[in-house]
């Protein structure tokens, strides 16, 4: 069992600005068994309104700092968190002590591919 945190902007094809990790990728990672969920700045509520908009099931909405969390009530094998931002998301991920994606190597990552 993978699980994959996601931020939004810069990182999703939805985010403000777009970045090129697609829905339809994150909806194959969630069909093939991986716990996804949001780690954004953004409020809560927005970040879950957002996937439900696109019909896109989360585990889990979060900011960053809550990544510990995260790890605690969920049992994976790998822990990613997915981000476009060394100061935050970065840092964030590993001091959570998830391994860290940039959305172009998401992209190439194994349970996003199409």
């Amino acid at each position: 069992m993978i699980l994959v945190s996601l931020d939004i902007d810069g990182t999703l094809e939805i985010g403000d600005p777009p970045g090129p990790l697609t829905l339809n990728a994150v909806r194959k990672a969630i069909e093939d068994g991986c716990i996804i969920g949001s780690c954004s700045d953004r409020p809560l509520s927005a970040q879950r309104d957002l996937f439900a908009k696109h019909n896109i099931p989360l585990r889990f909405s979060v900011s960053k700092h809550m990544l510990p969390d995260v790890m605690e009530r969920f049992e994976a094998e790998a822990y990613y968190h997915v981000g476009d931002r060394e100061d935050l998301d970065k840092i964030y991920a590993e001091r959570a002590g998830f391994s860290f994606l940039w959305p172009n190597e998401a992209v190439e990552a194994e349970f996003f591919q199409l």
